[in-house]
């Protein structure tokens, strides 16, 4: 320990400092003090005005409000419930989808027919309505199976991770995303990108009909397992039913339409591009001869 007599005034100065700034008030008691008697005296002094056991001073816990009770053990509400549902019945709800489908002559009024439709349970729980994007004049159509997380976040068909490999996939045969003609056989993404049951398909099948009549494709590339069985109605995996040139008859048009892998497919399991390439090689091909 220094002492103060080896310190220089200048020192001893510059150390009172330090010690005021740390909020020391003084350096010696006047007597010494047992720090440790002390605290064996506090300890000594906490449990005597303790003397009962911990158990007899637990206090009986009051019954809580039945309505509190009832408010803290009820689960969460479910965002998606709080929604209005469709209450018609799914046969009544296709008839309506028709009727709307088959009054838009053009497909900005079919655009704003499906925004406004309400029979389907769909899109109740999604966030976007998902329309065609791109050039109808092309004579080239791409439809994919169902809105993703993704396409339903920003509102458009084929974003995020999937869009960006179709974009490549279409740049390799020549073609770019804004001049042709991009979109799905659902509008609307399904919770959890589960696959759309039999009734919602049938409900969404008029509008997706009516975008093929409206835009008159001259081919059809459809992408994925749920659209090619929508169309070629065969209960086939993609991997029995793409790279096959097949008719979709719509109204009082018959369009030539080719499957294949959906770009998310191909994320999933990359080993399958070079089947996705011999497929885009016969679309090309087949887009030449027209």
């Amino acid at each position: 320990m220094i002492s103060v007599n080896e310190l220089s005034p200048g020192e001893l100065a510059a150390l009172l400092h330090f010690h005021a700034e740390a909020g020391v008030e003084w350096l010696l008691e006047e007597e010494a003090v047992d720090r440790f008697a002390e605290f064996e005296a506090m300890k000594a002094a906490r449990r005597s005005s303790n003397p009962a056991p911990q158990a007899a001073n637990v206090r009986e816990a009051s019954p809580r409000p039945a309505a509190q009770t009832a408010q803290r053990s009820a689960p969460a509400p479910d965002r998606f419930a709080q929604r209005p549902q469709p209450s018609i019945p799914d046969g009544e709800a296709v008839q309506q989808a028709r009727f709307a489908a088959e009054s838009a002559r053009s497909l900005p009024e079919l655009k704003t027919a499906i925004e406004a439709f309400n029979g389907c349970n769909l899109k109740h729980s999604a966030r976007s309505t998902i329309f065609a994007s791109g050039d109808a004049t092309s004579g080239i159509m791409i439809i994919g199976s169902a809105p993703g997380a993704d396409d339903d976040r920003e509102g458009q068909p084929f974003a995020g991770r999937p869009g960006q490999l179709l974009d490549k996939m279409l740049t390799a045969i020549g073609l770019q995303r804004d001049a042709i003609l991009l979109t799905q056989v659902i509008p609307w993404r399904p919770p959890g990108n589960r696959i759309a049951s039999t009734a919602e398909m049938d409900i969404c099948r008029p509008f997706i009909e009516r975008q093929i009549a409206l835009a008159e494709p001259k081919a059809i590339l459809v992408l994925g397992n749920f659209a090619a069985r929508v169309f070629f109605g065969e209960n086939d995996t993609i991997h029995g039913l793409r790279g096959e040139w097949r008719e979709i008859a719509v109204e009082s048009r018959v369009v030539p339409a080719m499957a294949t892998l959906h770009p998310q497919d191909l994320l999933t399991a990359p080993v399958n591009k070079r089947l996705a390439w011999n497929d885009l090689l016969a679309f090309q091909a087949k887009l030449a001869s027209l």
